[in-house]
């Protein structure tokens, strides 16, 4: 959950001798150098890789950087270092006025820096750099990308259906393991529905009536481990965690039995797909690897993520807040004559504006990346910095989204946000895709390509929910990514 020590506080900047305007004219900037450093060299790195992890935290990592520099663009090491990362140079921008450069292909590269300054090995991705991977100058982005934009669309009749199939199939074994135990964990039934659905959904395949039964989780996040590991903290005590996972890569050969079970079930379910890719000039193997990739990496982290962190910031937001979503969203279908569609979602303000407030106040993705493909200037909301060609720039997502200059209330959860026309206009100040809320992904951008998707579902679990629960209430705990809920009581619709 959000800290009050992360709060990103206005910085005060003194002016120097040289001055631009503004992107808006209206103001002149100063231009500063860029602040902070680097330390010596591997021992900057190490001691920065622990403050991050375990001295200090990721927020307050940041934080106390901003702090001591009075700036929100720095330079700074980012894990993992010595011996993963070969250079983990990078300069942060922690305010949303200076993150959207991130966006900009024109004047950033995306090439190999889809987990940051290190790239898991490919043995991961079946010998394939991976759509992820792929800057858009690439020719192979613009073939791959369309592949995903012509499997979201080959399947748009089925998300509906199969969404609230699955979903029905969570709420009860919730519901089974409430009256049982008094209380139930969200996690694995959630991860189970997720996976199935997108199997259903994508594919006309259901995993569970396959060989992969219900291992498809499991293998999911033992894979995913191997390649986010450098960047993750398990728990583990501090210097045995450090020297296991933070400083040499995992074997790959460990998950190999795995993933070629994932695999085989994506190239047996996938036939329609495979074909069109050939049909784009794309092998059927690459093909295979990438929906893969896009399925279990992209879509499936994502609702594994995002779902329970939706389900803390409502529980937590109070009965209030509940009462409004089930009036809403249940009148709404009433008057479409018991209905859900994409049009009667559309007519559900609150439950739109809670889903970005989600979005916005916990990014599922919290760290982005680009180097900077020419020499170019950065403007935060104080100043003007200059950037090199060839430097790495890291945004942190959560400053951004929660910067005090742009959002009132920050570090709160405003369920009604981006209701009316004045918060429709915050909505590009929203990032979680890899770009602003207001854009759509093209095969020109690094914006997923799965936005819309994305958005959709999201909508979807918040409607699911409160189509049959008046009120519910959680606890709420940690996990390794996002957060970890217990779900202690769900009241059943009464009206």
């Amino acid at each position: 959950m959000a800290s009050r020590d992360a709060t990103v506080e206005p910085i005060t900047s003194s002016v120097s001798d040289t001055m631009l305007p503004s992107k808006t004219g209206e103001t002149k900037l100063p231009v500063k150098k860029i602040p902070g450093d680097y330390g010596l060299p591997f021992i900057g790195p190490i001691k920065d890789r622990l403050d991050y992890f375990y001295n200090q935290g990721r927020d307050k990592f940041f934080k106390s950087k901003i702090q001591k520099y009075q700036s929100t663009v720095i330079r700074t090491n980012m894990p993992p270092g010595p011996f993963i990362a070969s250079n983990p140079k990078v300069i942060a921008l922690l305010d949303g006025k200076s993150f959207p450069i991130l966006f900009d292909v024109s004047k950033v590269e995306k090439k190999n820096l889809f987990t940051g300054t290190y790239m898991p090995s490919t043995n991961l991705t079946g010998g394939y750099r991976i759509l992820s991977y792929l800057d858009p100058s690439e020719p192979k982005h613009t073939k791959l990308k369309q592949l995903l934009f012509f499997l979201l669309k080959s399947s748009s009749n089925r998300v509906f259906p199969e969404f609230e199939a699955c979903y029905t199939e969570l709420f009860k074994t919730v519901e089974n393991e409430l009256n049982e135990k008094g209380q139930s964990s969200f996690e694995k039934p959630n991860e189970q529905a997720a996976f199935n659905f997108l199997g259903r959904a994508y594919f006309g395949s259901n995993p569970v009536d396959t060989k992969l039964g219900t291992d498809g989780p499991s293998l999911i996040a033992k894979w995913v481990l191997f390649q986010l590991a450098p960047v993750l903290s398990l728990g583990l005590p501090k210097y045995i965690e450090d020297l296991l996972i933070h400083t040499f890569p995992l074997p790959s050969f460990l998950v190999k039995k795995d993933y070629k079970r994932l695999y085989d079930f994506f190239y047996e379910s996938a036939g329609s797909v495979l074909d069109e890719a050939e049909k784009m000039g794309i092998s059927r193997e690459e093909a295979c690897h990438n929906l893969l990739f896009a399925t279990c990496f992209n879509t499936f982290g994502g609702m594994k993520i995002f779902f329970p962190n939706i389900l803390k910031w409502i529980g937590n937001a109070g009965p209030d807040l509940h009462r409004s979503l089930a009036k809403e969203i249940r009148s709404v279908i009433k008057s479409n004559g018991g209905e859900l569609s994409l049009g009667a979602m559309e007519q559900m303000p609150l439950m739109k504006s809670v889903v970005y407030e989600a979005f916005r106040i916990e990014p599922p993705v919290p760290a982005q990346y680009a180097k900077a493909k020419v020499d170019l200037l950065i403007e935060s909301h104080d100043a003007v910095f200059e950037v090199k060609k060839g430097e790495m720039l890291f945004g942190y997502q959560p400053f951004a989204t929660k910067d005090p200059i742009i959002f009132e209330r920050a570090e709160e959860f405003v369920p009604e946000r981006f209701m009316g026309v004045e918060g429709e206009k915050l909505l590009k100040h929203v990032f979680w895709s890899n770009g602003p809320e207001t854009e759509h992904p093209t095969v020109e951008k690094k914006q997923c390509a799965g936005k819309e998707f994305v958005v959709l579902i999201s909508r979807l679990f918040v409607v699911e929910l409160f189509r049959r629960y008046d009120s519910f209430e959680i606890e709420v705990g940690t996990s390794t990514l996002g957060a970890a809920i217990t779900i202690k009581s769900l009241n059943k619709a009464s009206f």
